[in-house]
Parts: structure tokens; C-alpha cells; sequence
């Protein structure tokens, strides 16, 4: 679905934070302005799961969206990849 310029992200569920509420880790890389070498950096943010579908170590596409609560400004789009199911 096209919604204009909004951002979408890939990353993975880090834990669920209450109901209908994931944080979502987005790992990416930088050059040192200095040293040119590469560090890693992660971003966490707070995505809408309006169905309850996601768990922990899935990966997921969030998407941009209006504000939903104080710190909600992103919700999930479709599960990429599901977490290996462990016993």
C-alpha cells in the first residue's frame, strides 16, 4: 500500500511491551567521521501490532504512521520472517 513519503524499516521484535505494543530493534552501521571505521549503532522503537501476531525475535516491516500514544509512532506492516519456535 502507497502512503506517500512515509519511512518503513526492517528489524527485529525485542520484546512486547503491553498489549498491542512491540519494540522493534533496527541495527545499522556508520563511519567514524575520524578513524573511517564502520560502528555499530541499533535504534529502538515503539510499533503498533494491531493484531497481536508478533513474538519476540521475529522480523518484521514497520512503517511510519501519525502518533498513536506517547511514544508509538511506527506500526507493523507484515511479519518478514517468524522466530524459530524453541521447546
Amino acid at each position: 500500500m502507497d502512503r506517500g513519503r512515509r519511512k518503513d524499516l526492517i528489524g527485529i521484535v525485542d520484546s512486547i511491551s503491553g498489549d498491542k505494543t512491540i519494540k522493534v530493534i533496527y541495527n545499522y552501521k556508520v563511519r567514524h567521521p575520524l578513524y573511517k571505521k564502520e560502528i555499530k549503532r541499533k535504534t529502538v522503537v515503539h510499533a503498533h501490532d494491531d493484531k497481536n501476531e508478533c513474538r519476540i525475535g521475529d522480523k518484521v516491516e514497520i512503517m511510519e504512521t501519525r502518533p498513536l500514544s506517547k511514544t508509538k509512532r511506527w506500526r507493523v506492516v507484515r511479519v518478514v520472517e517468524a522466530a524459530p519456535v524453541l521447546d
